[in-house]
Formats: C-alpha cells, sequence, structure tokens
C-alpha cells in the first residue's frame, strides 16, 4: 500500500503562509515588536528564537540511525554520485541560480547560497517513503550527509561567500564574515542538536529498546520540527510588518530559482543512478536526498551570521514555503517514471 503524507506534513504550506500572515499582521498592527523581540539579545544571539532552532534540527538528527552509515561503503558507486551531485554540483547550481537571478538583490543571493550549501536531513525521509525509495539507503544517505554538514558546513560556507562572489565579479557585496564566525553558528544550531540526538539515541535505546524508541519516542518529538519552524517564522516575519506590499514579489524572486533547482537536482540525479544500473527504490532515495535542502540549518545560520531580520533568513524561510508542493509533486513525478522506464 503507498504510504500517505501525515496530516501536519500534507498541509505544511498552509501552516507556513499561516504563520507568515500572523507574523506580519503582528508586526504590522503592533508596531513596538520589533523592539519587544531585540530586548531577549545576548550579543548577536536572540535567546527564544536559537532555543526554538536548536528544538526544530533536534528531531531530524535524533531519528538518523548512524549505525547504517558505515553501511554505505558497502555500495561505493552510489556513494560516490550521491556525493558528487549532492555536494560539488548541488551548491554549484544554486550558486549560479542565485547569481542569475538574484543579483539585484544580494540579501537574497546570498541567502540562497547559504540553502543551496547542505542537502535535507529531515522531509527527504518522507519523499523518499512516498515515492517507494530504499529506506535503508536514505537513513544511510542521511547520516553520512548529517555527519559532513557537522564537520565542513562551515568551511563550505566561507568558500562560497568569500571566494566564489569575488571570482564571480561580485565586487561591490561586502559579506565580512569570519570563518569562526560561520564555525560558531554552526556549532550552536548544528553541533548542539546533533550531540544531544546522539546521546538521546544511546541512552534511550539502551534504557528503552529500539522498538520503544522508534514507536514511542520519534512519534513524540516529531511535531517539534514544525512547531519550531513556525514559531521561528512568525517572529522574523513580525519584524517585516512594514514590508508588507513588497512582500508577494519578494516571496516570487526567491521562490522562482529554488524550484528550478528542486527540478533539476531531481531528474539529474534520477537518470544519472538509471544509467548506472541502479534500482528504481535506489535511484528514488538518492533523488530526494539530492532534492531538498537542510532549511533548518540555512534559517539558523542566516540568523546567527546576519541577523534575524536580514533578508539572508528571510529567504531561508521562503525554502520550505516552495519545497513542500514541489517535493510532492516530483514524488508523483517519480512514480510515474517508475512504471514509464523501471
Amino acid at each position: 500500500m503507498q504510504p500517505k503524507l501525515k496530516f501536519l506534513d500534507r498541509y505544511l504550506t498552509l501552516w507556513i503562509f499561516l504563520a507568515m500572515a500572523f507574523g506580519l499582521a503582528i508586526g504590522y498592527f503592533i508596531p513596538g515588536t520589533p523592539c519587544f523581540i531585540n530586548q531577549f539579545n545576548s550579543g548577536t544571539i536572540n535567546i527564544p528564537l536559537a532555543i526554538g532552532l536548536i528544538l526544530m534540527m533536534y528531531p531530524p538528527l535524533t531519528k538518523v540511525d548512524f549505525k547504517k552509515v558505515p553501511l554505505m561503503f558497502n555500495q561505493p558507486k552510489l556513494l560516490g554520485i550521491s556525493f558528487f551531485i549532492t555536494w560539488i554540483v548541488g551548491p554549484f547550481l544554486m550558486f549560479l541560480l542565485s547569481l542569475f537571478f538574484l543579483r539585484d538583490y544580494p540579501e537574497y543571493m546570498t541567502g540562497l547560497i547559504i540553502i543551496g550549501l547542505a542537502p535535507c536531513i529531515a522531509m527527504v525521509i518522507v519523499w523518499s517513503d512516498l515515492a517507494g525509495g530504499n529506506r535503508e539507503l536514505t537513513a544511510g544517505l542521511i547520516g553520512i550527509n548529517s555527519v559532513l554538514q557537522v564537520l565542513f558546513f562551515s568551511a563550505y560556507a566561507y568558500f562560497y561567500l568569500e571566494f566564489m562572489l569575488p571570482l564571480f565579479g561580485i565586487q561591490a557585496l561586502r559579506i565580512d564574515i569570519s570563518f569562526m564566525q560561520i564555525l560558531e553558528t554552526v556549532f550552536l544550531y548544528l553541533g548542539i542538536p546533533f550531540i544531544l540526538a546522539v546521546i538521546s539515541r544511546i541512552v534511550l535505546i539502551k534504557q528503552k529498546g529500539e522498538v520503544w524508541f522508534n514507536t514511542k519516542f520519534l512519534p513524540k518529538i516529531s511535531p517539534m520540527t514544525l512547531i519550531a519552524l513556525l514559531f521561528t517564522i512568525v517572529v522574523m516575519f513580525s519584524l517585516k510588518g512594514k514590508m508588507i506590499v513588497q512582500l508577494p514579489m519578494d516571496v516570487l524572486r526567491v521562490a522562482l530559482p529554488l524550484a528550478i533547482f528542486f527540478v533539476i537536482m531531481f531528474f539529474l540525479m534520477f537518470f544519472v543512478s538509471k544509467k548506472i544500473g541502479a534500482s528504481y527504490a535506489d535511484t528514488a532515495a538518492l533523488s530526494f536526498t539530492a532534492s531538498g535542502n537542510n532549511f533548518e540549518l540555512a534559517i539558523a545560520v542566516a540568523i546567527g551570521v546576519y541577523g534575524m531580520n536580514s533578508g539572508q533568513a528571510f529567504a531561508g524561510v521562503i525554502g520550505p514555503l516552495v519545497e513542500v508542493p514541489t517535493l510532492i509533486l516530483l514524488v508523483k513525478v517519480s512514480l510515474y517514471l517508475k512504471g514509464k522506464i523501471f
């Protein structure tokens, strides 16, 4: 029987729209909102928002069975093609799309570049499962991508923002960020929930068993990601109440290159996987792993480095708004292609 999207996930786009509208209404009709939110700052960190972002990252990382990561090395061809397209082609493609569509909007451009640096480690499980993808392969890829993000995201972000932008003629844009600044942000918003997730798996599975952990604990904490995401959106959009007239066009500017990215990455990985002889289940797992992005991390880094009312953070928030309907459509495309070419 084909699995169906859960109620909360099925209407995620609607929840995001409602959170945006609620946040904008607060910011527009209650002018003192930005001052109230900013009084909880400690340096560049807003304490409630930091807690929300850490809680947003914790459930997807806790779902990763890191014991399955070594199994990936039994399939070197699939691992190699996944790594190349996901970590080399994907970020460069998003970089080019950002330059092409958003060169005149430097904050959105850099926000989109940050989005492209890390593959999805949360909703990819849902998309792959709906499309009949290989669950073990998906879990293994998520495990590897989680570890790579913890280890290399900081260096990757610094490389693209401080080296690649000037190389492509973006000289007027002064990013002025340090490697340590990104590293500290990544540790706060990815390292802490990563450590908590690993500890949770080790301690709870040892005490309660793996069946209880998978059937009781994980379903309990899963909604935390959506709640924390919506909280982040409400806070950020409440700071943009004054931009209510400009907002629709800003959303479209960011949404278009994102949608193009998802589609290109999906079809590229799908047909390359088919070409090297992968089964449909493996092809679907690889394709959806390559298609999505880790918007939770992108939002956290954008807020930590540029501030929660920045254009970079705004671009991160638009991400899941575009990803959900696009990836649902690609699930249908994947199932259609299964019958046609497999």
